[in-house]
């Protein structure tokens, strides 16, 4: 082994362009997913407070903004759905009419070239904000995965383009995989929210997606946030059940958990920058305490420099243009 003075680092460093050419890990467009969620109703683009630049759109705004996503180079989106009416069943998730369905149907019949993601989950839907049915304040697992199958289908009927459970039901991934195949929807891939983490930083999420519980949290079925070998037993499960991409979530705090996971199993692996990590770069940003498109750019490689190959980002947009800019 070489030592100084015989060894210096810093000789691929002085050079602008050879930096460039060493880069262990380049960001590309091809790594973004833009969540997006829509509402009912008309010509309505609501800002969300706690995540500036981020909106609650109706379905026509969402397919023009879908159009720039598609022009920008992104190639996927991901839809969260704030439904008309809540019920105990959250059973807009699964009609075939619901909010979701019927913003899937328009994405796909006016923005080609662009791949639909669907959140597959009841917590939007539910009039009590918890991931699945309840008996008094205990949410029933094998109940509530009858119920994402039939939303998963749903989707896919409607023209999903893959299918992302996020409720973190045990088996769910087994009943969503049989039940799109009955259906004949063998080549609809699953991309599992495997690793979910019950973590703080889903705050802005919250008040975007209205899906804040009306008691308790979500311990029950989310991991602890302490836990790293139980995130390879719960991708070990939707592996085996038929996941075709697996996710942790958030990523920022995580990153040693994506490097696991991708070492682990060396299949497409996504995860999801939150809105909790989103907003405070932007407020950060906004206060001028840090240089916040250089802080979203190193958060955004750090992510993929752990084993990403897909980022879901509320900053694909910015990323993306900030991509082109630098390749100019």
């Amino acid at each position: 082994m070489s030592f100084y003075p015989t060894l210096r680092l810093r000789r691929l460093r002085y050079n602008p362009i050879l930096r460039d050419m060493v880069r262990e890990t380049e960001l590309q467009k091809n790594d973004l997913i833009y969540p997006l969620f829509v509402r009912p109703g008309e010509n309505i683009k609501t800002e969300i407070k706690s995540m500036p630049g981020v909106f609650q759109m109706s379905i026509d705004i969402l397919v023009k903004e879908c159009k720039e996503v598609r022009d920008l180079g992104i190639p996927a989106v991901i839809l969260f759905g704030i439904p008309e009416h809540k019920d105990e069943k959250g059973s807009e998730a699964y009609d075939p009419n619901g909010i979701i369905q019927r913003a899937i149907r328009a994405i796909k019949a006016e923005v080609k070239d662009l791949l639909v993601i669907t959140d597959v989950c009841l917590c939007e839907y539910t009039s009590h904000g918890h991931c699945g049915l309840l008996n008094g304040e205990e949410i029933l697992n094998d109940e509530t995965v009858s119920l994402l199958a039939k939303e998963a289908v749903s989707h896919a009927e409607a023209g999903a383009d893959i299918i992302a459970p996020s409720d973190m039901m045990d088996g769910r991934v087994a009943a969503i995989r049989k039940a799109l195949d009955y259906k004949g929807f063998q080549n609809i891939p699953i991309m599992s929210y495997a690793v979910k983490y019950a973590s703080g930083y889903y705050g802005p999420f919250r008040d975007a997606a209205e899906s804040t519980p009306t008691f308790g949290d979500r311990r029950s079925h989310q991991m602890d946030v302490a836990n790293s070998n139980e995130a390879i037993r719960e991708a070990d499960l939707d592996v085996d059940e038929g996941a075709d991409i697996i996710m942790v979530k958030p990523a920022g705090a995580y990153l040693d958990i994506i490097y696991r996971v991708k070492e682990e199993y060396q299949m497409p692996t996504a995860a999801y920058q939150v809105s909790g990590e989103y907003s405070m770069i932007k407020a950060a940003g906004q206060l001028d305490w840090i240089d916040e498109e250089r802080v979203m750019i190193e958060s955004l490689v750090a992510i993929k420099r752990a084993g990403a190959d897909m980022i879901l980002t509320y900053f694909a947009k910015d990323a993306a243009k900030y991509i082109d800019r630098i390749r100019k």
